[in-house]
């Protein structure tokens, strides 16, 4: 059984675990190339926590198209990502998700 996550997104923010991780590439040639400067990258991860959803001008909820354990493709933010019990996550709203995997 799945631990439930504790910290819960307001509004349209999304908790995703991302399930690749990233760092500094090697070219052939020998050149590194810093993890930050390939920024551009889709990122893919697990969501783990939605919000309730944005309102709309009739102050109506709107409600997410994900939904925990959905994978998604997302473009990796600036932001740095929180640590909650030694794993990293990221908070972005749902906008920054591209993709969601079948």
């Amino acid at each position: 059984m799945a631990k439930k996550f504790s910290l819960s997104p307001l509004g349209d923010k999304v908790v995703v675990r991302p399930t690749e991780k990233g760092g500094e590439k090697k070219l052939a040639s020998g050149i590194i190339i810093p993890e930050t400067v390939d920024k551009e990258k889709l990122v893919k991860g697990e969501v783990v926590a939605i919000g309730a959803g944005r309102k709309n001008d009739a102050g109506e909820r709107i409600a997410l198209e994900v939904a925990p354990g959905d994978v998604v493709f997302f473009k990796k933010p600036w932001d740095e990502p929180i640590k909650v019990e030694g794993v990293e996550y990221y908070v972005l709203p749902e906008s920054d998700i591209i993709l969601i995997e079948n």
